[in-house]
């Protein structure tokens, strides 16, 4: 059973001959009663602010869970982000590697179409110099082997060409 504030006030004690002085009783009474009464006010405002208490706990726990929520969500886009970012990363080096290798290997091709016309030329000024030499040498044999009739030809024009002067 609770006792309060108002239960002491209103507690009456029976009378004796010897007994305790009533003013005494009365006065301690009154006493006990003001520290009760002020311990069940502090009590209800202890309960009051438990109340608070419990409903700011309740609201910072679902906080945290908002948060610990908002983070895990957080984090998932980020290594999403990063997964794409390195998914992405990897397509443009591979394209470049392709490209790279592309230029190399067309870079190679043009190197040989270049030799390949290089030595076309080399056999070409190797033909052209046999040509020149073979026409050089026939001329040559011609000097070489003057034809008679030629000679006889130009022994004519000269003698002819002295006629003419004489006249």
């Amino acid at each position: 059973m609770s006792v309060t504030k108002i239960d002491l006030l209103n507690k009456r004690f029976s009378r004796s001959v010897i007994g305790y002085s009533r003013s005494e009783v009365d006065q301690f009474l009154l006493e006990v009663a003001e520290t009760v009464g002020g311990l069940v006010d502090v009590g209800k405002e202890m309960r009051k602010k438990i109340k608070q208490m419990e409903a700011m706990i309740k609201e910072y726990r679902q906080r945290d869970e908002t948060l610990r929520d908002t983070l895990m969500n957080t984090q998932k886009v980020v290594d999403d982000i990063k997964a794409s970012a390195h998914r992405e990363a990897k397509l443009i080096k591979d394209e470049a590697v392709a490209k790279a290798e592309d230029t190399v290997r067309k870079g190679h091709e043009r190197l040989a179409s270049i030799h390949e016309d290089i030595e076309g030329l080399k056999r070409q000024r190797t033909q052209f110099e046999a040509q020149l030499r073979s026409l050089l040498d026939a001329h040559y044999r011609m000097l070489e082997h003057s034809d008679p009739d030629v000679e006889r030809i130009e022994e004519l024009e000269a003698k002819l060409t002295f006629l003419k002067k004489a006249e």
